[in-house]
């Protein structure tokens, strides 16, 4: 008699979890009609709460390095990628929570949407299997197309167009990739991947073909140049709420899947990717601080900070070693809090749907509300770079791991494109302090959206005055294990 095969579901629970309370939110959306907004977002908390218990229990785990065929990673780095995301989930929560109510545009799909989403980003970040990547991709994709137009502005439906359209462009681009990966050492999993290109049983070519096309896909979903033409505009047209989700905790998933595949399946190929890497990395933090110059909308701004950011990540990448992967994961950390909190203040001085984006809006913000000029100017100053707060320290990191790796060169010029950056941060800074306000308009202090906000802004300072407080646990997740 054949006997049921053993399968260690543990290693998947946070995933189990975040699909099973979807699909509760989705029915109770349906049988739930009165204060409904309410329960579905107390039950989607206590799902990412769920989640992330089953996460941390699996910082233990002394199981299979791999589970399910080799398709899962069960190491520490899988672990925290998925408490961040979850962390940014309950913030998106929160956030769609109140601008929805706000602006009389509430549907309970919003909180199944943020869930199979946040499943999608976990899945993508933890997997080990380039199939089972690319099924993270679309799942988190395909909820994000959704959330980009979940408001009825033409504005919303344009940027979810786009970002279908072009999503799925990179999408056929990372699932050539895969196919040219299996043509090169006949598997997809990324042990086989790398035990194929280190012996003599892998083809060269087409692993540096599938190499290419990955990081074509990589590139769309974390806004590298020049695959970074969709941000400025899904940004900027998509719910606010939705732009702060997007923003953090897509690139949190992308970059955490990015570097599990490059520094595990085409580790013998370091020496061919990390000139790729390098070249992009100083192409993106100057192309996004220089184009961030000239936007009169904070939306969009911050979204081609977005993109500098990226290249600020890829530094650390480029380095190809362990003290990389540490500074780039302390880096998605600080960016995560910083640009989801940055967001939350934009959402609320809008006060009303994306009435109030323009830069002109900040004119005087500290006279009007000195808690959102003080919590905006935590999250510029981190973007800026400048001490005490996490996004200071998070460069140091990158630029030592890049100077480590012999990558001086990079780290200057990612220092020349901090200055440059200053300049527009500095800007919006200058119109919240030095400025009297223009018009009579009250700003939004709903108290957990500002809760939120305020989280991410400690987060953003304790993290730069004393990032010791979390080194321990960045060594032990950037060890990656296959």
């Amino acid at each position: 008699m054949l006997g049921a095969p053993h399968v260690d579901w543990g290693p998947i629970a946070p995933e189990l979890v975040l699909v099973g309370v979807g699909l509760v939110v989705l029915l109770l959306g349906v049988l739930i009609t009165r204060r409904a907004s309410d329960t579905l977002l107390v039950v989607s908390l206590a799902g990412l709460v769920g989640a992330a218990v089953a996460s941390v229990a699996l910082w233990q785990w002394d199981g299979a390095i791999t589970v399910l065929n080799g398709m899962i990673a069960t190491d520490r780095f899988a672990v925290l990628a998925r408490l961040v995301i979850l962390a940014v989930a309950a913030v998106g929560l929160v956030f769609g929570h109140h601008y929805f109510e706000r602006v009389g545009e509430r549907r309970n799909e919003f909180y199944a949407l943020v869930l199979f989403c946040t499943s999608g980003m976990t899945l993508f970040s933890a997997a080990s299997d380039l199939i089972v990547i690319f099924l993270g991709l679309e799942i988190l994709s395909l909820s994000l197309y959704v959330l980009a137009g979940f408001s009825p502005r033409l504005a919303a439906s344009e940027a979810s167009m786009k970002y279908f359209l072009l999503g799925s462009f990179s999408s056929a681009f990372f699932l050539f990739g895969i196919a040219m990966a299996y043509g090169a050492v006949g598997g997809t999993d990324l042990s086989s991947v790398a035990a194929g290109l280190t012996g003599d049983t892998g083809n060269q070519a087409l692993a540096l073909t599938a190499m290419a096309l990955l990081v074509v896909g990589f590139g769309f979903k974390v806004s590298l140049v020049p695959f970074h033409m969709w941000t400025p505009d899904v940004y900027q047209g998509a719910p606010t709420a939705v732009t702060a989700f997007m923003s953090a905790g897509t690139k949190v998933a992308a970059f955490a899947a990015l570097i599990r595949v490059f520094y595990t399946a085409f580790q013998p190929l370091t020496w061919d990717w990390t000139p790729v890497v390098w070249t992009i990395a100083a192409v993106t933090v100057i192309a996004g601080s220089l184009l961030a110059i000239a936007q009169t909308d904070v939306k969009r701004m911050l979204a081609y900070s977005s993109i500098a950011h990226a290249g600020f990540i890829l530094i650390g990448v480029a380095a190809a070693s362990q003290a990389g992967i540490r500074a780039a994961l302390f880096y998605l950390i600080a960016y995560a809090a910083m640009i989801a909190g940055a967001f939350g203040v934009v959402m609320l001085v809008s006060s009303h749907g994306e009435e109030r984006t323009a830069l002109v809006s900040y004119r005087g913000l500290y006279r009007r509300s000195p808690l959102l000029a003080g919590l905006m100017t935590v999250f510029l100053l981190s973007m800026a770079g400048i001490p005490p707060a996490a996004g200071f320290i998070a460069k140091v990191g990158v630029f030592t791991a890049a100077i480590g790796a012999g990558h001086w060169t990079l780290a200057l010029i990612g220092l020349i494109a901090s200055v440059i950056a200053a300049f527009f941060y500095i800007r919006v800074l200058v119109l919240i302090y030095m400025y009297e306000p223009e018009g009579a308009f009250q700003t939004d202090l709903s108290a957990p959206p500002v809760v939120a906000v305020v989280a991410a802004a400690a987060i953003t300072l304790v993290f730069g005055v004393v990032p010791g407080i979390i080194v321990g646990i960045l060594d032990k997740a950037s060890v990656l294990r296959w």
